[in-house]
């Protein structure tokens, strides 16, 4: 026997040993009994000894939640478990844009969904799943930044995941947040992934870039493996912008100088509009480059097209000097953002939409800043500037439809868009802008259902153009929009609030948000009637939320 087994006490040693002053020690002379198959420890929730539980007569024994019921039997099972025609098989069209199959698939149940069919080469032991989720990732971020809706965004990852044979994901996407979970099955970890949009930028040609690549990554006949697709995803970050400085500059000023033609101003209105804009987008870039926020930035631009219709109205220059300022505004009314935060609202995305929102408006309170602490002091200093006079618009039909034209053309440009999608927006435009001349003009429409009706036109034929194409419906709708912005009534609800007529400035303000909304739920709903057009294939009908009464 070694030296420390005989230092290890027996058990009937160590049970006895009075040495040991261990209170759950058994004190010397007691038996303690042997335990024949039973614990010695019990729960407190046990029956005792001896005492029997009463059941009523009839009464079920008790079982476990997961065991089959009494009164369920397997030859004659309700119909309600499963449908007798089974469960309907889903389908989708194949030849259909992969926006259009993405967004089907989303709004269905997780369980619902069809098996994937990989189109890409994986390996054998099958996908990279933390490498696919970061091209996801990345993918998404690139389109989040890019201004494209979070709807959208969605059915992008979702389309890059089923290429790679990654069915059971999620994707998830805010307004600064994109994440996308992954189960490979029900007894596996998820795998999530995230990524943060640091920042933003408006490219519609890397936009267009990225479209193309996730075309490509859902099309059977074209195989990317994943390092080409991050290769092609390097290259569209590292491309530049297709137009330089310079020229966005001369965009804006000609962008103000055709809104000012379209509220009925003349040559010299076009050239001052457009010398505003220009000077007020310098002192952007100025700002920019010093490191100040947005807000700043939009309201130093807005002062210097302000600063030149003042001045027409202290040298009592017989021109429109409204006509200035409502082009210099055109220039900066952030309608991209908002129809993207209002088609984020109606699609149920409402916590972006919600962001979106807020930052439209903070654009817009800077904007009002600028113009109002100009007006202001002139009006202090003698400026007479009339309301009224912002009200009167000649009707010049074709002098309007082609500064329409010039306008979704600059607009364009400034959205960095791709050349051979210029010429479709700039006509896009110019449709919008005769709708609404008719309806509101000739016809004696009020303004915001002509803008309802002009801008739902701008999105069924920017819906059209993009799957025609396989593209975004960005570039196609962003820039046509531009003739329809309210730059009339907010110029006349900032100068009635310079001239302390509060009531009368309110109104104006209210009447452009109202004509603001109608753009966006315009362009929302001819972007959701054009799909009526589309064969898309599903398990039947879309089921939506039904909720009529607020609850």
């Amino acid at each position: 026997m070694t030296e420390a087994e005989d230092r290890k006490p027996r058990s009937d040693e160590a049970r006895y040993d009075p040495e040991i002053t261990s209170e759950f020690a058994v004190p010397a002379g007691i038996e303690v009994p042997e335990s024949i198959g039973e614990p010695e420890t019990t729960s407190e929730f046990s029956v005792p000894k001896g005492l029997e539980t009463l059941q009523p007569p009839g009464a079920e024994p008790e079982g476990s939640a997961f065991s089959t019921p009494r009164t369920y039997s397997a030859q004659n099972a309700p119909a309600a478990f499963t449908p007798a025609t089974g469960v309907p098989l889903v389908s989708l069209v194949k030849d259909a844009p992969w926006q259009d199959r993405m967004r089907t698939m989303l709004r269905m149940p997780v369980a619902e969904r069809p098996a994937p069919e990989p189109v890409q080469r994986v390996e054998e032991e099958g996908p990279a799943v933390p490498r696919v989720l970061d091209l996801t990732l990345r993918i998404g971020e690139l389109l989040l930044a890019g201004g494209e809706g979070a709807e959208d965004v969605e059915a992008a990852m979702f389309a890059v995941c089923r290429s790679y044979g990654l069915d059971r994901c999620e994707p998830n996407v805010t307004f600064t947040l994109l994440s996308i979970s992954h189960q490979p099955s029900l007894v596996e970890d998820p795998v999530t992934a995230s990524r943060t949009v640091r920042r933003r930028g408006t490219d519609y040609t890397r936009l267009a870039a990225v479209f193309r690549l996730v075309d490509d990554l859902t099309d059977p006949e074209t195989h990317v493996s994943l390092e080409e697709a991050y290769r092609r995803l390097a290259e569209i970050r590292r491309n530049r912008h297709p137009y330089p400085g310079w020229a966005l500059t001369v965009a804006g000023g000609l962008l103000a100088g055709a809104a000012s033609v379209l509220v009925g101003g003349d040559l010299i209105v076009f050239f001052a509009a457009a010398v505003g804009a220009m000077l007020g987008d310098r002192l952007a870039w100025l700002c920019a480059g010093r490191g100040l926020p947005e807000f700043y930035q939009f309201t130093v631009a807005a002062m210097p097209p302000a600063a030149i219709g003042v001045a027409f109205a202290l040298a009592h220059v017989d021109v429109k000097a409204s006509a200035v300022v409502t082009g210099g505004l055109f220039a900066l009314l952030p309608g991209r953002a908002l129809v993207a935060g209002v088609q984020d609202g109606l699609t149920g995305f409402y916590i972006t939409a919600s962001a979106r929102l807020l930052e439209v408006m903070y654009f817009f309170v800077g904007i009002v800043t600028g113009v109002l602490l100009v007006l202001y002091f002139g009006v202090k200093v003698g400026g007479k500037l009339n309301p009224d006079v912002a009200l009167v618009i000649n009707e010049r039909p074709l002098i309007q439809i082609g500064a329409s034209m010039v306008l979704s053309l600059t607009f364009a440009v400034l959205l960095q868009q791709e050349r051979s999608t210029v010429l479709w927006v700039t006509l896009n435009g110019g449709v919008a802008w005769s709708v609404y001349g008719a309806m509101h003009y000739v016809g004696g429409i009020s303004p915001v259902a002509s803008t309802a009706v002009a801008a739902g036109l701008v999105g069924l034929f920017g819906q059209l153009l993009s799957r025609y194409r396989f593209a975004s419906a960005l570039p196609y709708t962003t820039a046509a929009i531009g003739p329809l912005l309210p730059g009339s009534a907010t110029y006349l609800g900032l100068l009635s609030i310079a001239q302390n007529e509060v009531d009368k400035g309110l109104v104006s303000l209210a009447k452009a948000a109202s004509l603001a909304m109608a753009i966006a739920i315009g362009v929302n709903l001819g972007s959701e009637i054009s799909r009526l057009f589309l064969r898309v294939g599903s398990a039947g009908k879309r089921r939506a939320a039904k909720r009529t009464r607020g609850f």
